[in-house]
Order: C-alpha cells, then structure tokens, then sequence
C-alpha cells in the first residue's frame, strides 16, 4: 500500500513537471518565432540600413533623374526641332519612370534624397532659358543629351562595382542600358 501511495506521488509529480516543461518549451517557441530570424527587430533595421556607399549610389541616380526632368521640361518649351523635342519628351518619361523606382528603394531603405536640380544643373538650367532656336536646340543636346548621360553612365558604371545591397544593385543594372541608349541618341543628334 505504502508503494502504491509513493507510486501514485512520483507519477502525480512526474506529470506536473511535464506540464510546467511543455509550458516552457511553448513559451520560448512563441518568442522565438515572433522575432526576426537571426536577431530582434533593432537588429533587423540596422541591417535593413545601407552603406554609405550604396546610400550614395541610390542619391546618384535620384540626382540624375532629377537633373535630366528639369532640362527636358525647359527643351519641351523652348526646342525649336521636333526631333529635340521628341528626344526631351523621351528623357521626361524615362527619368520620370526611373525616379519614381528610386524613390521607391530609398522609402524602403529610409534614404532622404535630393528634390531638385544640383547647383550645377540649376546653372545649366539658367543658361538654357537665354537661348532660343538652333542655339538652345545645341545646347541642351550637347549638355542634358551627351554630356550628362556621359557622366551618368560613368558614375553608374562606378558605383554598380560597388554596390552591395541588392535592391540598390537592380536599380543601377536596370538603369545603365536605359542611359546608353540615351547617349547613343543623344550622340546620333548632337549638331
């Protein structure tokens, strides 16, 4: 009788320690599957955050999309050719679409990016309002046209060796055979 009381005691407390350790088991699976594989959630945004140099690189081409708007806007008021002015409308629509992508990575990575021309390009912009006919359709071919998708593409080419992050490396391989062709039109109109 007394063995079947100690029995009866090892088994009661046998089941209450198997309860308490499922409990346990449950308790850490639930933790650890509401947090991020591979850490917490700080951890997790820290590694969402870009290098300096992909961060740069995502800031390159928002600055050149926005430059190339901003001088097509004035050629689609101000060419004198067609041509010019379908070469314009095309740099409007491509960078339009190719800004809107960036910006979308830069949210995404919580990169602030420039809103408007650089002091450069503002300068460009200064210079092209003066001109009128042939003389403004010369300009903007030989600066917005070649040599800014020169640079462009150079600047592309550069960072893309670089870039780590895989969303920023799309974006620079999407965008460099839009730029070549610009500069392959570009080139085939330069007066």
């Amino acid at each position: 009788m007394q063995m079947n009381k100690t029995l009866k005691g090892l088994l009661a407390l046998s089941a209450i320690v198997t309860v308490f350790s499922t409990f346990s088991v449950q308790a850490q699976t639930q933790t650890q599957t509401s947090a991020p594989q591979g850490g917490n959630a700080e951890q997790t945004i820290a590694n969402n955050k870009l290098s300096a140099g992909d961060e740069k690189a995502l800031k390159d081409m928002a600055q050149a999309n926005i430059n190339e708007i901003a001088a097509a806007k004035i050629a689609l008021n101000k060419a004198q050719s067609a041509e010019v002015k379908t070469f314009a409308q095309k740099m409007a629509g491509d960078h339009g679409d190719a800004l809107t992508k960036v910006k979308a990575v830069a949210k995404q990575k919580g990169v602030t990016l420039p809103t408007e021309p650089d002091t450069k390009h503002k300068a460009m912009a200064t210079k092209l309002e003066k001109q009128s006919g042939g003389a403004f359709d010369r300009m903007y071919m030989e600066n917005a046209g070649v040599m800014d998708h020169k640079m462009v593409l150079s600047t592309l080419k550069s960072d893309a060796m670089k870039i780590k992050d895989p969303d920023v490396r799309a974006l620079a391989e999407a965008h460099t055979p839009v730029v070549e062709q610009h500069l392959k039109s570009a080139e085939h109109m330069a007066m």
